[in-house]
């Protein structure tokens, strides 16, 4: 927390505005349009309803397909299935780990020869790298497909100096506690449509018609977030930036703690990307065997230190299975060889210390 959250959070207490609406939500939807150069923001109860909103603005009902990065989180695809559409999975690119162009485009084409053309496009930004916008929203625009950016991981990240989030027809943003910022959970919606996010605001809240009794002429969802809550999300707005320069400064610690170990890479960042480093992430040598992720893992964790793979993709989830795929063996190669470290914001130097030593002992094993 950087302090000012519980003055925002009092006076919510103090004036009686506990309920879903109130002044910390309007400031905060303030702020996040303001920050990410858009229209308009919805402050949300979750990133994944955030997500579920915006295909429904953009039109997607039941019976359509929509075009989903593979290597990301499930909640990136859950919505879909929400609706009663179909995912389509596309693999990764090896400079940003994001949503592959070419593979995009095949999927684009194989789609509309089976008749049935897609009706959204959703790109992530994978760990805060800002994926090939300008491949993909060009790919886009050539079969007339809104994308949707999910930029959950990304709030600070920038794409050629364009806040992530604003680099499509509408992006969304999470405020799980794991985020970069958080408001204990939340998400939102932001866009440069002024009536996507109308249509949302009125959604989200039970589309409850102007009139002196409750009157409903659409489906409505309570998905608005409390003022509670967005006081928070006011007190962290006013520290993203500092946060994003220490999430950075982590990600270049670790990158000298592991300098002389060639048998660990680094994401670097690409031309035109600059990354929140929301979380640091290392690529193993695959030389190495493919238990070495799971070795290091697993030592980490007998000292209280928690690490995790690379997101598994979804192509490769049970619960997708069945589900039509574009694959080129990025996301699998990476899952397979790839470790998410601690990344906290308050990470002291001698932990980062720690986790590098004992990083550099199993990998020194493993070699003999």
């Amino acid at each position: 927390m950087g302090g000012m959250e519980q003055k925002y959070v009092a006076e919510a207490f103090e004036t009686n505005w506990v309920a879903p609406l109130g002044p910390n939500v309007n400031h905060f939807e303030q702020q996040l349009a303001s920050y990410t150069h858009t229209s308009g923001a919805v402050s949300l109860s979750s990133g994944t309803v955030a997500l579920h909103l915006a295909l429904i603005a953009l039109g997607v009902k039941k019976g359509d397909v929509v075009i989903c990065q593979s290597l990301t989180f499930a909640a990136s695809a859950f919505p879909i299935n929400y609706l009663g559409a179909e995912p389509i999975f596309v693999d990764s690119e090896t400079e940003t780990w994001n949503m592959d162009p070419q593979l995009l485009e095949q999927a684009i084409v194989d789609a509309e020869k089976s008749g049935k053309k897609p009706s959204a496009i959703i790109a992530v930004h994978l760990y805060g790298m800002p994926a090939k916008m300008n491949e993909i929203n060009a790919v886009a625009s050539r079969y007339g497909i809104p994308v949707l950016e999910d930029a959950a991981e990304a709030l600070g990240s920038r794409y050629f100096e364009k806040p992530c989030g604003a680099l499509a027809e509408v992006g969304i943003l999470s405020f799980n506690g794991n985020k970069i910022i958080t408001t204990s959970g939340g998400g939102a919606m932001v866009s440069n449509d002024e009536q996507i996010i109308t249509k949302a605001r009125h959604w989200s809240a039970q589309s409850k018609e102007p009139a002196p009794y409750y009157l409903h002429k659409e489906i409505g969802y309570n998905f608005r977030m409390s003022n509670i809550c967005a006081g928070i999300g006011r007190g962290q707005m006013e520290v993203l930036d500092e946060r994003v320069k220490r999430r950075r400064a982590i990600f270049e610690n670790y990158r000298s703690l592991l300098s002389q170990v060639e048998e660990v890479s680094f994401l670097p960042e690409p031309e035109g990307c600059f990354s929140n480093r929301w979380l640091t992430t290392v690529l193993l040598d695959s030389k190495l065997g493919a238990d070495l992720t799971e070795k290091l893992r697993l030592k980490l964790e007998s000292v209280n230190i928690e690490s995790r793979p690379l997101w598994k993709p979804l192509h490769s989830q049970p619960v997708f299975e069945g589900c039509r795929k574009y694959i080129n063996g990025v996301s699998d190669s990476l899952f397979a060889y790839g470790l998410c470290l601690p990344s906290g914001t308050a990470m002291k130097e001698e932990n980062m210390v720690l986790v590098a030593e004992l990083m550099k002992e199993v990998i020194t094993e493993q070699m003999n």
